[in-house]
């Protein structure tokens, strides 16, 4: 399997600049911030239990968990530099686990530290809704990636989870370590 594909549609249809670097991820943090705003308006009217007491629990979660996202983050971006994005599949790195690292280390990681933090199971119901939300946003970016590397994009969304690592059987060459 390649870890790089090159891009197989025609110049015209190349996506432009701002696609190609910043894809959905502008539009859904504007989509998240909005919904953690809302969230915190809820909080009140909800009165949904605590999570934990312990302030020291939480904000130590939260440091790992930021940690995390942080760790997830600087994998993302060595495995596919900006000035790469759009212009090749890669599907070696981050991107063999997951095809949108760059969110996954918010969804996946940073904003359920942050929910634990915010110390309100709201928060953790908010954290829960952004993956679904996103699901839907990063589907206009799936589709210029379908028309950039076609079926070799097809193929790799079937083994790769969008967020989560997809749950799968290792591969003896994967025991074995090559």
């Amino acid at each position: 399997m390649a870890e790089h594909i090159p891009m197989r549609c025609a110049p015209w249809q190349k996506m432009n600049t701002y696609d190609r670097i910043f894809g959905a991820g502008p539009r859904g943090a504007l989509i998240s911030f909005a919904l953690l705003i809302v969230t915190w308006y809820l909080e009140d009217i909800v009165r949904l239990p605590t999570i934990s007491e312990s302030l020291f629990i939480r904000g130590l979660f939260f440091v790992l968990t930021i940690i995390a996202s942080i760790i997830l983050i600087a994998w993302s971006v060595k495995s596919l530099p900006p000035n790469s994005r759009g212009k090749e599949l890669v599907t070696s790195g981050a991107y063999k686990y997951f095809r949108h690292p760059l969110y996954a280390a918010f969804l996946s990681c940073f904003n359920f530290g942050l929910a634990v933090f915010l110390n309100n199971w709201i928060y953790v119901i908010w954290a829960v809704i952004l993956h679904v939300v996103w699901h839907w946003i990063v589907r206009s970016e799936e589709k210029l990636m379908i028309r950039e590397f076609s079926i070799e994009y097809m193929e790799y969304t079937k083994r790769t989870g969008r967020f989560v690592p997809k749950i799968r059987k290792l591969q003896n060459s994967e025991l074995i370590g090559s």
